[in-house]
């Protein structure tokens, strides 16, 4: 009759943890309810046209078809395959996936073997008597039973980490392409400025030259020399500069790359010779062409800007961390609630441990279910309330912030695809009559027409806007890259690296 009921209460004890496990399906997590979106239904006046809006999304554009450059394809694969922030961003998501697992596994019970034995003496005096136990089996202990979704709430703040770590790997790449892109093009204008104060360096040394041999004859002063020397000194800083420049350019390249740039696809310096000036005033100015041969990039429309909800992982890893902070408001009230935990085993006991398995030994078991109910905890359940719920502010904060910064940076982008483009053409402009300008000048000099001071300002002038010219292009490029990069553009499942241990669900 006592094995009967000895081996009844083991089955007891399972339908009880399976009922309460049945009744477990309380939540005290606050339903979601998704802020709404703190931005302008359309783009600013003047920024995004009616063409913006139509064509495939930036998001669903490769980075691949969006580059024109095989040598910046290239260099952005680089990076892709060797960054170490991108591996830094994809064993994020590992450590996140683990922990998403071990929330998982905490509403499951822990089931360990166990084997214990102790031999004692009770009695310090009199005849020794020594008692041994053994005992071997499996047990659980302190087996949380989720009555009012504690572990449950833990598991999905776990869960939105795991997804805004994803999401967040994505940002990294987008980043990491567009940082790319950016830095080789402002390499290869580097490489172009400093192509131009070379020439321009010539140039100027061939009318240091000239003015030499008129002084050495009389027919300069001494001021025009002076000046023409101090222009010679001037383009030799600037190249010096330049430079410097384009070797900082190279180190930063090869950082976001992760390893060394083969100097196949570093910009090579163009050729820097200079002609002899022309003699005769009716001769046509040459074409001008940019200042620098940059790539270009393939147009992508902007969109709407509710698009931006579903097409930037930043804001999709800020709404996770919401959903997270959310569901930790629920793990926090059900601290106010009893905490039901079983311990609990199941072997066999012998005082002789040669029979343990044997006739000498005995099933043996024990069932020990607690409840803990707070009654005084000096309002820390309260104050943990409280952060939670702060906690959510801040994340609902933080996600309205992370939508506005996404607005302004696509209609910042806007805005210089609709203005850049007049820049470059007026500063095209500029240099084709800054450069006729400087022929012109050259010849009345070298012809006893205009004085030195002439040629002097033609010079200067059509440096500089060489140089502006340069910079606005660079300018345009890069804002390509920036919208392409705010709306989304630069990553695709493709892209991204398997990630051990299969999916989160």
């Amino acid at each position: 009759m006592s094995d009967t009921r000895t081996s009844s209460l083991p089955r007891l004890a399972a339908l009880g943890a399976v009922a309460l496990l049945t009744l477990s399906a309380c939540s005290l997590v606050p339903e979601y309810e998704r802020p709404a979106a703190p931005i302008a239904s359309h783009w600013p006046v003047g920024g995004a046209t009616e063409a913006d809006t139509k064509g495939a999304a930036a998001a669903d554009l490769r980075w691949q078809n969006f580059v024109q450059d095989d040598q910046l394809r290239k260099v952005v694969q680089l990076a892709l395959d060797h960054n170490r922030d991108l591996r830094i961003a994809v064993q994020n998501i590992e450590q996140a996936r683990a922990q998403y697992r071990i929330r998982q596994a905490d509403r499951l019970p822990t089931v360990a073997a166990e084997a214990t034995g102790t031999r004692s003496q009770p009695t310090p005096t009199g005849t020794p008597s020594v008692s041994s136990s053994y005992t071997v089996g499996l047990g659980v202990s302190a087996w949380e039973l989720d009555f009012f979704g504690r572990v449950a709430a833990l598991e999905d703040v776990a869960l939105a980490d795991f997804l805004a770590t994803t999401e967040a790997r994505k940002s990294a790449q987008i980043s990491l392409v567009a940082s790319v892109m950016t830095t080789w093009l402002q390499l290869k204008t580097d490489t172009e400025l400093l192509a131009l104060t070379e020439r321009t360096l010539a140039t100027r040394e061939q009318s240091l030259e000239l003015i030499q041999l008129r002084f050495d004859n009389g027919a300069s002063s001494a001021l025009d020399l002076r000046q023409a020397e101090s222009l010679v000194a001037s383009a030799k800083a600037t190249s010096a500069e330049q430079k410097r420049q384009r070797m900082q350019d190279i180190n930063l390249l090869t950082l976001l790359v992760g390893t060394q740039v083969p100097d196949a696809l570093i910009p090579e310096l163009p050729d820097t010779s200079v002609a002899e000036a022309p003699t005769d005033l009716a001769q046509p100015t040459a074409t001008v062409a940019p200042a620098a041969d940059l790539p270009d990039f393939a147009q992508v429309p902007a969109g709407l800007p509710s698009d931006l909800l579903l097409r930037r992982p930043d804001i999709h890893a800020a709404e996770q961390q919401l959903i997270g902070a959310n569901a930790n408001i629920g793990a926090a009230r059900a601290n106010f609630f009893p905490r039901i935990t079983l311990t609990g085993s199941l072997g066999r006991a012998s005082h002789d441990l040669d029979g343990l398995f044997g006739s000498g030994g005995s099933k043996a078991w024990s069932f020990g279910p607690s409840i803990t109910l707070p009654i005084f905890d000096a309002e820390r359940n309260r104050a943990g309330l409280e952060s939670a719920r702060a906690g959510r502010e801040i994340a609902v904060a933080q996600y309205e912030k992370t939508i506005q910064t996404a607005f302004r940076e696509v209609s910042d982008a806007l805005a210089g695809r609709a203005t850049l483009g007049d820049q470059l053409n007026a500063l095209q402009e500029q240099v084709a009559a800054d450069r006729d300008r400087f022929r012109l000048a050259d010849l009345r000099y070298r012809n006893g027409v205009a004085s030195f001071l002439d040629l002097l300002d033609a010079q200067r002038s059509l440096f500089a806007v060489e140089q502006a010219l340069a910079q606005v292009q660079l300018a345009q490029r890069a804002n390509e890259v920036a919208l392409y990069k705010s709306l989304g553009g630069g990553w695709s499942d493709g892209d991204t690296p398997p990630v051990a241990g299969g999916t989160a669900r």
